[in-house]
């Protein structure tokens, strides 16, 4: 996978490739299947990692283990064992549930609804979660009638015991469980100190210390597009966890409009407007996870404007009709490389 003085490993399902440089022989790399996704971790070898087959069973432990616990495709999942009960019913969790589930209701309070966990219903019915795309575009009373089954205000959490008001509520933590998945090991790895490593799951990304000849991980933002390839922008996030959304790649057309898969608990439809990736650097990948789709709803402008509130190192790319636009925050701009 490395070739003889750089690497760009393609990040399938999202607009970046990440450019490594290291000596095969100091660097562990593993892949596989996880939450309907893939993932990619590159180690720089230490004396306290254990062997390779050892060190790709615990991972996979690990993510099968945030699998069980979240996932709205598994029925007997914590997360689909709770969204099937009743009015009023009170269900204990694993702490990694509470804790995702406790950062998804901060979120929704953070960015003013515009993500919101309990979309399920919405995220469902135009087709983009378990259930099959609809075979037409639902109507506004279709719509309000699957609105009418979200609300945080419905869902409730105490300690690790998790209740709901409302008997049709759905909980989706999709838009921050692959970021929680990606803290997952690289807390495990970090139990080992390696010289640093570099953890990916479907584009959501952890970074730690440098690769192999000791320079800095380094990220190519790609430009976005269907097909993928021109780089936007490179950057340096150093010690940083790094989620990107877009709206360019997963959707579909009825009738030549587009639907995206990036739906505003605000008003049930799919988001319509210019901004096409949003890219977040945070300490932890599962909170740049949800603000980057929360971005994606929101648009531009707003975006730049909790960015600033909250003090976020984010980059937006806007659609132009020539071509695209680049926006940063003030606390982004450390982080692009000259």
């Amino acid at each position: 996978m490395f070739k003889t003085l750089v690497n760009w490993l393609a990040l399938i399902g999202l607009a970046f490739f990440i450019s490594g440089c290291a000596k095969p022989a100091e660097v562990i790399s593993l892949s596989g299947n996880t939450m309907g996704t893939t993932y990619h971790i590159k180690v720089v070898r230490s004396e306290s990692l254990p062997d390779v087959q050892l060190l790709q069973a615990e991972i996979d432990l690990a993510l099968e283990k945030v699998n069980d616990q979240m996932s709205t495709y598994r029925p007997n999942s914590e997360l689909s064992r709770f969204n099937q009960m009743s009015r009023n019913a009170q269900m204990e969790v694993s702490a990694d549930t509470a804790k995702v589930i406790a950062e998804g209701i901060e979120l929704y309070k953070i960015t003013d609804g515009a993500l919101d966990i309990t979309l399920g219903p919405l995220v469902n019915l135009w087709g983009f979660g378990p259930d099959k795309r609809p075979t037409s575009i639902p109507t506004k009373e279709v719509i309000a009638e699957a609105k009418s089954r979200t609300g945080i205000e419905y869902l409730s959490l105490s300690g690790n015991k998790i209740s709901k008001q409302n008997p049709d509520l759905y909980v989706d933590l999709s838009s921050i469980a692959k970021g929680f998945g990606v803290d997952k090991i690289a807390a495990l790895l970090d139990k080992y100190h390696p010289m640093g490593y570099l953890v990916e799951i479907g584009g959501e990304i952890s970074l730690r210390g440098t690769k192999a000849d000791g320079s800095l991980w380094v990220i190519a933002i790609e430009q976005p597009g269907e097909m993928g390839g021109a780089i936007q922008q490179v950057i340096s996030p150093k010690n940083m966890a790094m989620a990107t959304s877009g709206d360019y790649r997963n959707y579909f057309e009825e009738e030549d409009v587009r639907f995206s898969h990036l739906i505003d608990p605000r008003t049930g439809y799919p988001i319509n407007h210019r901004l096409a990736s949003v890219t977040v650097l945070h300490e932890e990948s599962m909170i740049a996870d949800g603000y980057a789709t929360a971005m994606m709803v929101l648009g531009t402008q707003e975006s730049l404007e909790l960015a600033n509130r909250e003090h976020l190192a984010i980059m937006l790319i806007e659609k132009q009709q020539d071509g695209f636009k680049v926006f940063y925050s003030e606390a982004f701009k450390p982080f692009v490389t000259q």
